[in-house]
């Protein structure tokens, strides 16, 4: 059924892709795990302030079965940032995960493409899949939709937009780790020890002539266009979003935290009963977002995309 791959890689590999915005080349920075040429490709998209390195703990699991790769979407983690802050939008990262597959199908064919999209990493995989003629190199197959949905709650675009871009210097990871752990409670509990590891890769070392220490692994200008959005533009929005998601045939599992103020329980029920009908996992005790570190999270994701064709149930 399942061809697994011996030995799984237990550390990824860092390569890039090159994009562009704007007639302006940059480089999207990626972290490829398992077999660099298995024919199942599992693309795994990270929330708005965050970067690849947050699947490591689905990454470990399914690359025995796939070859999975996880962006650090532009702006963020290791690769470039843009000079026009105003690409940090849907479209453009839409458009790079087609050159991404366009890259990974040409290193080696891709048969079976599945979607892990957290949060805005689920919006973009809505782009992907619920737009027919996409140059894609095959279908999305199998869509995991993390604690996101065509409707977005205003109030939690409200509370991510407090801290979003602001400035910050840490003295060490931990102080980092604590500063982090305080605007994302709603993530759900970690032991400390998970939360330094998804820590880690959220700060970059500034030089000695700055100063020193550390500071937040993404561009502060991603919340440029973040802070133009009105109340008005999100709902007239909701109408786009919805056509895209009524319009994805790749079978669809919605995961939502029980005490997500970003996807509600309405709009969660309601994508169970049009387009893909995706069938729907709450954690209860995590709100937004699952992190996908803890044990059931991980299997209920693993289990979907793992199933046997025509076992899982729309």
């Amino acid at each position: 059924m399942h061809s697994v791959v011996v030995p799984p890689s237990q550390e990824p590999v860092l390569q890039t892709v090159g994009c562009q915005h704007a007639q302006t080349p940059y480089h999207l920075a990626y972290w490829q795990w398992g077999s660099p040429d298995a024919g199942h490709v599992l693309v795994c998209v990270h929330g708005l302030s965050r970067q690849g390195r947050d699947f490591d703990a689905l990454a470990r699991v399914l690359s025995q079965h796939a070859r999975v790769v996880c962006p650090d979407m532009v702006g963020r983690g290791r690769s470039d940032w843009l000079a026009d802050p105003m690409g940090y939008q849907i479209p453009q990262y839409a458009a790079d995960m087609l050159a991404l597959l366009a890259q990974l199908h040409q290193q080696a064919p891709i048969t079976t493409l599945d979607w892990v999209g957290t949060s805005m990493g689920g919006l973009i995989g809505m782009g992907i899949t619920g737009q027919p003629g996409l140059p894609l190199p095959v279908p999305v197959r199998r869509l995991v939709l993390n604690d996101v949905g065509p409707v977005i709650q205003w109030q939690a675009l409200q509370r991510i937009g407090q801290y979003l871009g602001q400035p910050a210097r840490f003295a060490s990871l931990q102080q980092a780790a604590d500063a982090m752990w305080a605007i994302s409670t709603s993530f759900g509990p970690h032991t400390p020890a998970q939360w330094l590891e998804l820590s880690r890769a959220m700060v970059r070392e500034l030089p000695q002539s700055a100063g020193g220490g550390l500071a937040l692994h993404y561009d502060p200008a991603i919340a440029v266009p973040f802070k133009t959005l009105t109340q008005e533009a999100a709902v007239a929005g909701e109408a786009a979003l919805w056509q895209l998601y009524d319009h994805i045939t790749a079978q669809t599992l919605l995961l939502r935290g029980a005490q997500s103020d970003l996807l509600s329980r309405e709009t969660a029920q309601a994508m169970t009963q049009r387009g893909p009908r995706a069938q729907v996992v709450e954690f209860d005790g995590v709100g937004h977002a699952p992190t996908l570190v803890a044990e059931d999270q991980v299997a209920a994701v693993a289990e979907f995309l793992l199933a046997a064709e025509g076992a899982v149930a729309g």
